[in-house]
């Protein structure tokens, strides 16, 4: 007995002590991240070979039980290299873990979902966020210019909150639209994304070809880009204040005539008629010129006009980041504040933008999210242009009289009133506002092992009111009664979207991923509108419409519209070698015919990763290969809804012997609108060699779309102006290449590397009306793009030894010259010909970024090379008329024989064939942004107990190299056709906003 308890107590005694020899001992430590230094939770660390596991909480901390001193720890975490470590006799281990950036660049986004670079088989272009931050700007546009190939993206005008044009792969439609497909954190948006901030984004990723874009059906056709703003991790929350003010002024002003050179044009254009006598002539000058134009002729004085409309613009951005989060909960906070003051008076605009993202893990297998932003923008000046009038007033006249009070007429022509009476604060007032509330909100649901469900909303609410006042005093009014308008646009959209993903490695090489999907998507718009005149007090402005002498107009509009989508999507992966994709996707839209509204989007790619074949793997020289194909249809339905009912409206008629009001009809209703479909083939080539020293990508591509959604024009005489309908065919074909270089990267710290892009588009109109025929009336030519500049050719002027010749052409010399195309002694219409497009024969950019020891410098340079422009000053402030000012050109007088431009003549108010004036090459290469920028060390940071610090200072748009501007006297030859009266318009520059540069200094602080 008492051998039992004694070997019970022994027992008892050891087997703890055995257990503890069994555990092993304790080792502790910390992982941080390189890039930063902070701490990373999450991470995993293992005991290599065995089961015993740990991971770091939120202060990136680990304790973890090792057998002995030969254990070996593994420490792996998503987006960075792993490590594995030999414990030794160490209690304490601490752990720097180096960002994987081939991994974290691999991870692409796509359609509803992500995927691996090497898996991919579409042409997909991707933007970091690195990138987007070099370059500090308002608008997601403006950050995207020049990065993406086949990505066309061109300012319009040059008033601050004006949104460039984006054209993705040329463009196929004439009137259902161009424009990309924006999508937001999953939802695709309505409205625009200019309420969105830059500076919350995390990556963008542009979708090409049908492969890519057909999972979005309908709204893919011309392109998808996907926005995916910052979200929170789990750790240490992080507060980051990003700011910087910058001061912009005018790249130039145009050249138009001092007081002296309009003086000489003036006579000038009354020699040509006999009225004003060679050489000048005091007598005469009395007759021609007014008392102040003489005065001014005597003192030698002119005015600038331009120059009081004109000052120093100042851009400032403010933005205060909060994020961070645990386990179960992330979440990513951010406010920002921008300001862009313009350099003409009264052209601004603010914004204020305020984004919730959270992520929370709400059970094991159920998820929940939302992405939240509120945007307020206030922009003024938006239709408001000073500086035409500028440019045609007498440089004679004399602004303020000698109090310092404005001369509201500074001559007696009654046609032209101060330019500066449309500065006076309160004279003109041109104001949007306009709020949105965006969400994407998620739930997602494991409903088994690699099954999940989700289901995103949407609801986007936008409300925009426009306000207009113009008083007395301005070159509208011109003394009389004010005028006011208010608009009250309001817009709610929603999308509910259904999605099912599966996800299964089978025996470790097939890989298979399949998603299938429901998505609606809902729009309604309510617009109202009020025109007066005769506001009793000019400070009523158009608050008080209501207390007008006389109401203009009154409007109001509903439109609502909707679509319907069923899609399915197929990935599978052999071994990583090669590569299938297939997507059908069918779309209903409520804008199209009964009978016609649903239609099959399908696409199918293959790829064929060649660097995982046993005869490439472990080559020195090729580190990636891969080959790829698609083919695929998308569609486009993007006109005004109800062009299947016609439409009636208001007439006036007599009744009787009283008048009256009717109806009529006012649109032809079309049973037969169907989709407009897009067919295209891609074929592209991933490589990288030399370890990814060189890395990149070549694509080429065709794009035939067909069954064009166009407004037909119609006689006259049959009562409407146009109908639309499914006729026409249009092509894009082009080739693109993607480059990224590592050029010098030093044990010392130093790096270059180069991303470059370029890109060709050639863009024709196949067919129009069945007839290969080209329309004239519409510039439609069959062969040629969708817009041209079709006119006279101008060859000259007719100089003094060309009389009898000109005389056959009833011309004079000193008039233009033009072509006579087909020879028959006469000119006509029939000699008028396709001068050039605006269409680029290439466009490309380039970024060189240079580091060392904290330090970071960027250049980025973009280019458009072959395309051309019409410059409408060129024409419009080019009249010669003798009597606006003119541009300070190079004229035709009988002692200065010049080809250049026509002789001033009074007698006519424009040139014959002025407008073959106004066409020049806009090819140009811009230096868009220099940016040098300086990280703080850490033993810096530890002193000021902060995380992170970076100055930085940017130049954007220092130097543009372009014959508009050296040869031409033009300030920037870069520009949009605006599409309006849905179609596309060729790129067009007017007296306007001059382009600016920009100096920008900033600090990033992170707490």
């Amino acid at each position: 007995m008492k051998m039992k308890k004694l070997l019970l107590f022994s027992l008892m005694t050891i087997l703890p002590i055995a257990l503890l020899f069994a555990q092993g001992r304790q080792v502790k430590g910390k992982i941080t991240s390189s890039e930063d230094g902070l701490p990373i939770p999450g991470v995993n660390v293992l005991v290599k070979g065995t089961q015993t596991g740990s991971i770091t909480d939120a202060e990136g901390k680990f304790a973890i039980s090792v057998p002995s001193d030969n254990a070996v720890l593994v420490v792996s975490y998503v987006g960075f290299i792993s490590q594995e470590i030999p414990v030794g006799n160490q209690s304490e281990i601490n752990v720097t873990l180096q960002a994987d950036t081939k991994t974290l660049q691999d991870i692409i986004v796509v359609g509803y979902g992500t995927q691996s670079k090497s898996q991919l088989t579409g042409a997909i272009s991707s933007v970091s966020s690195k990138e987007i931050a070099e370059i500090p700007v308002r608008s997601v546009q403006q950050a995207l210019q020049g990065r993406a190939a086949g990505v066309d993206i061109v300012n319009t005008n040059n008033r601050p909150g004006s949104e460039p044009s984006v054209r993705i792969r040329g463009r196929r439609s004439f009137s259902a639209g161009n424009d990309p497909l924006y999508v937001v954190d999953g939802i695709p948006i309505e409205g625009g994304i200019g309420d969105i901030n830059p500076q919350d984004i995390a990556s963008l990723e542009i979708l090409k070809d049908a492969s890519a874009t057909a999972i979005y059906g309908s709204r893919g056709a011309n392109g998808v880009i996907i926005i995916t703003t910052q979200r929170g991790k789990a750790g240490k929350s992080n507060i980051t204040y990003d700011g910087y003010i910058g001061v912009s002024q005018a790249l130039g002003k145009v050249d138009v005539m001092n007081g002296a050179q309009f003086a000489e044009y003036k006579r000038e254009s009354r020699r040509a008629t006999g009225a004003y006598p060679a050489g000048v002539s005091a007598e005469a000058d009395k007759r021609l010129f007014e008392a102040v134009e003489l005065e001014s002729i005597a003192l030698g004085r002119s005015t600038d006009y331009q120059s009081y409309l004109m000052r120093d613009g100042v851009q400032q951005s403010h933005q205060l980041s909060v994020t961070g989060g645990a386990e179960k909960t992330q979440f990513a906070i951010t406010a920002n504040y921008f300001d862009e003051k313009g350099i003409v008076y009264n052209q601004d605009f603010k914004r204020y933008t305020f984004r919730v993202n959270i992520d929370h893990q709400l059970t094991k297998n159920i998820k929940i999210g939302t992405s939240t932003l509120f945007s307020y923008n206030i922009r003024n000046g938006e239709n408001f242009n000073p500086i035409s009038g500028a440019l045609a007033e007498n440089p004679l006249g004399v602004p303020f009289d000698q109090n310092g009070n404005l001369i509201f007429l500074p001559t007696t022509d009654g046609l032209r009133t101060n330019p500066l009476a449309e500065i006076v604060p309160g004279a003109i007032i041109d104001e949007n506002i306009r709020t949105r509330i965006f969400n994407s909100i998620y739930g997602e649901v494991k409903i088994a092992n690699g099954l999940t469900y989700r289901m995103n909303f949407g609801p986007d609410l936008q409300f925009r009111r426009y306000g207009q006042f113009t008083g007395s005093q301005t070159n509208a009014r011109r003394g009389g009664f004010p005028t006011g308008r208010t608009q009250q646009f309001s817009n709610f959209n929603y999308t509910l979207e259904n999605i099912l993903t599966y996800q299964k490695t089978f025996k470790e090489i097939h890989n298979l991923n399949v998603t299938a999907l429901h998505s609606v998507q809902k729009n309604r718009s309510e617009y109202y509108d009020t025109r007066v005149q005769g506001i009793p007090a000019e400070t009523q402005e158009f608050y008080n419409t209501g207390a007008a002498s006389i109401i203009e107009g009154v409007g109001s509009n509903l439109t609502e519209w909707a679509l319907q989508s069923y899609m399915g999507r197929v990935n599978y992966s052999y071994n990583d070698k090669y590569l299938l994709t297939f997507t059908a996707r069918v779309d209903g839209s409520s804008r199209l015919a009964e009978g016609k509204k649903y239609s099959l989007f399908p696409s199918v790619a293959v790829g064929w990763n060649l660097s995982n074949e046993a005869f490439l793997k472990g080559s020195s020289t090729i580190s990636n290969l891969k080959l790829r194909a698609s083919y695929g249809r998308t569609g486009n339905q993007a006109i005004n809804p109800y062009q299947t009912q016609g439409g009636l409206a208001r007439t006036v008629y007599a009744f009787g012997n009283a008048g009256a009001f009717g109806y009529r009809p006012n649109a032809i209703p079309n049973s037969d609108l169907r989709w407009e479909t897009s067919a295209t083939l891609n074929i592209g080539l991933d490589f990288g060699l030399f370890n990814d020293r060189i890395s990149g990508s070549l694509e080429y591509y065709i794009t035939n779309t067909t069954d064009l959604l166009l407004a037909r024009q119609l006689p006259i005489t049959s009562g409407f102006s146009s109908v639309t309908q499914n006729i026409g065919a249009t092509r894009n074909k082009g080739v693109e290449l993607t480059l990224s270089t590592v050029n010098i990267d030093t044990d010392g710290g130093f790096q270059w590397t180069t991303d470059f892009n370029i890109f060709a588009n050639r863009e024709a109109i196949i067919d129009l009306y069945g007839d290969k025929k080209s329309d004239v009336g519409n510039l439609w030519f069959i062969g040629q793009p969708v817009t041209v500049f079709f006119d006279y050719e101008k060859i000259g002027i007719w100089q003094l030894n060309e009389v009898d010749e000109a005389k056959k052409y009833s011309q004079v010399p000193g008039q233009i010259k033009v072509k006579d195309q087909n020879n028959d002694g006469r000119i006509n219409s029939d000699d008028r010909i396709i001068l050039g497009s605006d269409v680029p024969k290439w466009s490309g950019g380039m970024t060189n970024r240079f580091e060392y020891k904290g330090f970071d410098l960027s250049i980025f340079a973009f280019a458009r090379v072959g395309g051309m422009i019409r410059s409408r000053f060129h024409d419009s402030n080019n009249t010669l008329f003798g009597r606006y000012n003119n541009l300070n050109v190079d004229y035709w007088t009988p002692e200065n024989p010049t080809n250049a431009n026509p002789r001033p003549n009074q007698n006519q108010e424009f040139p014959i064939y002025g407008s073959t004036l106004s066409y020049f090459d806009g090819s140009f290469l811009k230096i868009r942004n220099i940016a040098i920028g300086y990280n703080f060390k850490s033993s810096v940071l530890s002193k000021l107990k902060i995380e992170g610090l970076r100055i930085y200072a940017s130049a954007q748009q220092p130097f543009i190299f372009a014959p508009y501007r050296q040869k031409y006297k033009g300030i920037d030859p870069e520009a949009a056709g605006i599409r309006s009266n849905n179609r596309e318009n060729a790129a067009e520059l007017a007296g306007d906003t001059p382009s600016s540069r920009l100096i920008i200094f900033g600090v990033n602080v992170r707490f």
